[in-house]
Order: structure tokens, then C-alpha cells, then sequence
């Protein structure tokens, strides 16, 4: 209950993606990094590093689909009522959309919100 509520203070996390996170992932510990989890969701390519090396993989998409689609389409709705805010995110999201366009731009919004 308290993971849920605390996924839900994340704009573009509602009710329905929180206890779907919070029923599919037990313990977060399992995952190294925040970056992992996304790329386990199928949101970000994975990572391969050795010797300060660091390589990408692909983004696969067999992750959970349930998840990253709830993700997505918060994104979305986010990205949708941020045009009169000035906080730091509603900018970052505006510059986003100016360099790419709405649709690209969900996919960032959605893994930094895995994150």
C-alpha cells in the first residue's frame, strides 16, 4: 500500500499502473539499477559495460506489456496538460516535444518515469 502510494505521486502514474508494478515486481532489490528496470519493461535498450566500456543492446519488447503500455499512456496525458506549467519537468517535456514530436516523445517521459 505504501509503494503504491508513493508510484502514484508520480505524474502520469495512476492507480491502475502503481499496483500493477507494485503486483508484478515483489522486491525491487532484484533489479541493479533503476535503468534495468526500465529496460526490463522493454522502455530502454539494455546495457552491457566492461572496462569502462559501455555498449547498448536492444530494446526488446518482451518485457511486461501491461506496464510499459500504462507507462505510455501516462506519458501521454502528461505530455498532453503541460503546456501552462513552468515547473521543471513540464519544461524539460516541452523542449522534448520541440525536438521530436508528441508521440516520440512519450517513450523518454515513460522510461523516466520507470526510473
Amino acid at each position: 500500500m505504501k509503494d503504491t502510494k508513493r508510484l502514484m505521486s508520480i505524474p502520469g502514474i495512476g492507480e491502475i499502473t502503481a499496483t500493477a508494478v507494485v503486483a508484478t515486481v515483489n522486491d525491487a532489490k532484484h533489479f541493479e539499477t533503476s535503468r534495468s528496470f526500465a529496460a526490463w519493461i522493454g522502455l530502454v535498450p539494455r546495457q552491457y559495460s566492461t572496462g569502462g566500456v559501455v555498449r547498448l543492446g536492444r530494446i526488446s519488447k518482451r518485457g511486461e506489456k501491461h506496464i510499459r503500455t500504462s507507462l505510455i499512456h501516462g506519458a501521454r496525458a502528461v505530455i498532453a496538460n503541460c503546456k501552462n506549467k513552468t515547473d521543471r519537468t513540464s519544461l524539460w517535456v516541452k523542449d522534448l516535444v520541440e525536438r521530436r514530436e508528441f508521440k516520440r516523445a512519450t517513450v523518454p517521459l515513460a522510461a523516466k518515469n520507470a526510473d
